[in-house]
């Protein structure tokens, strides 16, 4: 399901290509395919604020604004990470655990965040391999690693599906913490509480 909702949303980021252009998204608002595709846009505009602050020539005080925006954004793709795990805590509350029933290394929510990544990875690598300005070798290279993203996804993908299974039939369980980002609290950030 993942997968055709973080295409979809990087397409329609890239109807207008802009890191200010507003999300539409076109899913009923608090259902899963909803937070799957924020997730993703927020992931995309990310993707551009990362590239556009690499310019060598970029404004001092726009880099600044751009680290704040990347700042709030990387909160808020946590926020939403935690509320895919939420769904699928609900989903599975009436499990029956297993005697033996063993924990993932990561919740599959933080699975899909990565697979959201990927899905950002292929398709600006396949960008790349497209390029009618660039040089064969580097569209060979591209290439190469365009494959070795795919192979990835293929992998992660089997990797989510069969972790959802286990969990749905009692061979694993979930177990979900809070990500606590010492640097976004006043309390616990010594520069701010130190002001």
């Amino acid at each position: 399901m993942c997968w055709p909702i973080f295409n979809q949303a990087i397409e329609d980021y890239h109807i207008h290509n802009n890191v200010d252009h507003k999300m539409q998204n076109p899913y009923e608002q608090g259902s899963i395919q909803a937070y799957l595709y924020m997730k993703n846009w927020i992931d995309t505009v990310q993707w551009h604020l990362e590239d556009i602050i690499r310019d060598p020539e970029i404004n001092p005080v726009e880099a600044l604004a751009i680290k704040r925006r990347i700042d709030k954004s990387n909160q808020d793709r946590t926020d939403l990470v935690e509320m895919i795990d939420s769904f699928f805590l609900n989903k599975y509350k009436d499990v029956s655990i297993k005697d033996n029933a063993t924990i993932n290394t990561e919740s599959p929510a933080w699975a899909i965040d990565r697979l959201s990544i990927l899905a950002l990875k292929i398709y600006h690598m396949d960008e790349q391999v497209n390029r009618k300005d660039a040089s064969d070798e580097h569209i060979a290279k591209c290439s190469a690693k365009l494959n070795v993203l795919k192979e990835q996804k293929e992998d992660l993908t089997t990797a989510i599906d069969q972790l959802l299974n286990d969990i749905e039939n009692g061979n694993k369980y979930m177990k979900v913490y809070k990500q606590m980002k010492m640097y976004n609290d006043p309390s616990t950030n010594p520069v701010l509480y130190k002001k």
